[in-house]
C-alpha cells in the first residue's frame, strides 16, 4: 500500500490479536487498530463492504477507489492491512456489494461492482460476469437525423440545429447527441464522420446498489441484486443467469436504497430519491411506488434499523421516521453528515447509527440518544462496521484526504442508553402516576358520545358567531377610522399616544408616522375630544407638517385634571385632514387617575 508505515507488521499483529491502544483520548471504548493517512483511498461508504470472500473465516475489505476521479479507478481487497487484489474500473464506481449466487461449496460470495451502466461480477477474486442495463428507447426523430447524417443527407450544422431544436423541446437525447451539441464549429464535421457509422444508443447509469435474499433468510442464502438508475428506474435481477426478474417505476431518480424482506415471499424497498421525497415499493403492488415520506431538504444518507427509518439531511438534520411514513423525532446535529451507516453488533445485540459529520467527529446515535461520539484527525467520507479479520466488532473509516482507519470496539464496552449532550432531565422521562377514570369522568364521556353531533353542531353555530361579530366590529371600526393605522391608501399614517404624570397635570405625546415609501402627507392636524368637567387642554388643535415617509413625529400637549373625584375617563385623539369630515385615523387614551387636585 501506497504510504504504508514501516511498523505494518506490529499494527497487523494488535489487529489480530485485539491489543490495539485506546484512541486518543475520544473514547474508551475503541481500539486503534490501524492508522494510514497517506493510503490515498478516495470512496465513500457505498463503495466499501466487509465479506468472507474467500470462505475461511478471514474477513476481508473491499473497496471501490475512485482513483482521481477520471482515471485510475480500481477495486482494492485488504487482507487486514495488505492489499491481497486489485482490479481496474473502467468508470467511476457506485456501489460495491457481496452476495451469494449459487450453492456450491465452499460458500464464497461474489463481488459485485456497479460502474456506470454495468455490473461487474467478480468470483473468487476473477472477473466472472458483466451485465449491462437494457438500453432506453431512443427519439425516433433523433434516430432519423443520425441516419440521414450517415448516408450523408444533411450536413452537419442543419444536424446540430435539428438537435438543439429536440433539447429545446424537452427531449432525452443519447450521450452522442449532447457530445455533439457541446463541440465548436469546426470540430462537428470529424466526430459526425468517426461516430455516424456506428449504431445510436441511449443508456442509463446506476445510481445505487443493494442486495435481496431470494427464498431463504440465511447468511449464506442466494441473494437478488437491486440497482436503482438515472432513468427513475428499480430493477431486480436473478443472481444466476442475471436477468431482470422485476422492472419498477420511481418519480424521480433514486439514491439510496434499503431493502429487506425475501423475493419469492414478501419484500419491501424504500427510496430515498433526489426530489427529497421518500417511496416504498411493495412485491405485487400494482400502483407503483408509494409516496410515503417528504423531507424538508435533500438526503444524505438513509439506514433502516428494523421497523425505523433513519434519514439525514442536508440541513444538519437526522430524522426518525415508522416505515408508514409518521415522524417520531428530529435531531439536530452540529454540523453538516458527510455519510452514514448502522451498527449491527450481534454479540452484545447493539443496533445503532454512525454519522460522520463536516467537523471530524463521528457520532453514535442509539435510538435518539447520542451514545459516543468518536473524533478523528479528518472528516469522514466512508464508514463501515462489521467484522474485520477475525474481530466482529471493528469499524472502517476512509478520511477526504485518502485517510484509511481502523478501530475496534472493546469487549468491555458498555453503551448508555442516554444521551451524552445536555438536555432535558432525567424525571421528563418518568412516567406520571396517571389516577384511575372516576365515574363523573366516565359519565362525560358516555355523554360526548351520545351526543357528538349535538355538541359539534353548537360549536359550530358559536364559531361562526364569533366570526360574524369580529367581522362586523372591525368593518364599524374602518367606517368610523377607530383604528391606529390609517385604512385609506392614500393617507398611509400610523398613530401612537402615551401620558406621563401622575397629575394634576399630565403630559401628553403624539407620535404620528408616514408607513408609505415614496408618498408624503400634508394638510394634516390633530384634535381631541374630551369631557371638559374633567380635563382642560391647553392645546386642543396642533397643525402638522408635511409627513416624509419613514420619520417619526412627536407632539406634545398638557392636560390639566378638573375634578377633585378621584375619577378618569378616556381621551379621543382625531387625526384630521382638511376637507374630510371623517377622521382618518382615531386613538383612545385611558388616562390615569389624578393622585391630587388643587382647585383654584
Amino acid at each position: 500500500m501506497a504510504g504504508a508505515p514501516t511498523h505494518e507488521a506490529g499494527m497487523l499483529w494488535r489487529l489480530l490479536n485485539r491489543s490495539g491502544t485506546e484512541s486518543n483520548g475520544d473514547s474508551s471504548k475503541w481500539l486503534d487498530a490501524y492508522h494510514d493517512p497517506m493510503s490515498t483511498l478516495y470512496t465513500f461508504t457505498q463503495c466499501m463492504t466487509l465479506s468472507d470472500i474467500q470462505a475461511d473465516g478471514d474477513w476481508k475489505l473491499i473497496v471501490a477507489d475512485l482513483g482521481t476521479g477520471s482515471y485510475d479507478m480500481k477495486l482494492k481487497v485488504y487482507k487486514n492491512t495488505n492489499i491481497l487484489s486489485e482490479h481496474t474500473i473502467i468508470d467511476l464506481p457506485t456501489g460495491v456489494v457481496t452476495f451469494y449466487m449459487d450453492t456450491l461449496e465452499p460458500r464464497t460470495p461474489a463481488i459485485a461492482v456497479a460502474s456506470g451502466p454495468y455490473i461487474y461480477i467478480y468470483k473468487n477474486l476473477r472477473p466472472y460476469f458483466k451485465f449491462t442495463l437494457p438500453p432506453l428507447d431512443i427519439f425516433p426523430l433523433e434516430q432519423e437525423l443520425w441516419n440521414q447524417a450517415k448516408d450523408d443527407r444533411v450536413n452537419v450544422f442543419i444536424l446540430r440545429e435539428a438537435l438543439e431544436g429536440l433539447r429545446a423541446e424537452g427531449n432525452t437525447l443519447t450521450v452522442r447527441s449532447l457530445r455533439f451539441l457541446q463541440l465548436e464549429a469546426n470540430d462537428l464535421e470529424a466526430f459526425a464522420n468517426l461516430h455516424k457509422h456506428f449504431p445510436l444508443k441511449r443508456q442509463t447509469v446506476i445510481t445505487c446498489l443493494a442486495t435481496l435474499k431470494k427464498s431463504m433468510a440465511d447468511d449464506d442464502a442466494i441473494s437478488c441484486l437491486v440497482l436503482g438508475t438515472e432513468n427513475k428506474s428499480i430493477y431486480v435481477l436473478d443472481p444466476e443467469a442475471f436477468t431482470v426478474l422485476t422492472t419498477m417505476e420511481l418519480p424521480s431518480v433514486p439514491v439510496f436504497l434499503s431493502v429487506n424482506g425475501l423475493y419469492d415471499v414478501e419484500y419491501r424497498i424504500v427510496v430515498a430519491c433526489r426530489n427529497g421525497c421518500i417511496y416504498t415499493l411493495k412485491r405485487g403492488s400494482t400502483e407503483g411506488a408509494k409516496y410515503t415520506i417528504e423531507l424538508n431538504s435533500q438526503p444524505v444518507g438513509m439506514e433502516r434499523i428494523n421497523k425505523s427509518i433513519y434519514v439525514g439531511c442536508m440541513d444538519e438534520t437526522m430524522h426518525c421516521f415508522t416505515s408508514k411514513g409518521k415522524k417520531l423525532w428530529t435531531i439536530k446535529l452540529p454540523a453538516s453528515i458527510t455519510t452514514m451507516h448502522t451498527i449491527d453488533y450481534k454479540p452484545r445485540g447493539f443496533k445503532a447509527v454512525l454519522i460522520g459529520l463536516n467537523n471530524c467527529e463521528v457520532h453514535i446515535y442509539k435510538e435518539k440518544y447520542l451514545v459516543d461520539v468518536i473524533k478523528t484527525s479528518d472528516v469522514v467520507t466512508g464508514i463501515h462496521f462489521g467484522r474485520f479479520g477475525r474481530e466482529d466488532g471493528t469499524l472502517v473509516m476512509s478520511t477526504r484526504a485518502g485517510g484509511l482507519f481502523v478501530k475496534i470496539l472493546k469487549r468491555s464496552a458498555s453503551f448508555q442508553e442516554k444521551d451524552l449532550s445536555a438536555g432535558p432531565p432525567v424525571a421528563q422521562n418518568v412516567k406520571l402516576n396517571i389516577p384511575k377514570k372516576t365515574k363523573l369522568f366516565v359519565d362525560q364521556t358516555m355523554r360526548e358520545r351520545e351526543n357528538a353531533v349535538t355538541m359539534h353542531r353548537t360549536f359550530q353555530r358559536d364559531l361562526y358567531l364569533l366570526r360574524l361579530n369580529t367581522a362586523r366590529q372591525y368593518l364599524k371600526a374602518l367606517e368610523t377610522s377607530m383604528n391606529p393605522i390609517s385604512s385609506d391608501p392614500a393617507e398611509p399614517v400610523k398613530l401612537s399616544a402615551q401620558v406621563q404624570g401622575i397629575g394634576p397635570t399630565f403630559k401628553m405625546t403624539v407620535n404620528l408616522q408616514n408607513t408609505s415609501l415614496s408618498q408624503a402627507s400634508s394638510n394634516l392636524f390633530i384634535t381631541f375630544d374630551y369631557d371638559e368637567k374633567l380635563y382642560s387642554f391647553r392645546k386642543t388643535h396642533i397643525k402638522v407638517p408635511m409627513l416624509v415617509p419613514g420619520l417619526n413625529y412627536s407632539y406634545d400637549t398638557f392636560i390639566d385634571c378638573q375634578s377633585d373625584k378621584g375619577v378618569s375617563d378616556n381621551v379621543k385623539v382625531y387625526v384630521l385632514k382638511q376637507g374630510r369630515s371623517v377622521p382618518i385615523i382615531t386613538g383612545v387614551i385611558s388616562m390615569p387617575v389624578s393622585e391630587a387636585v388643587v382647585v383654584t
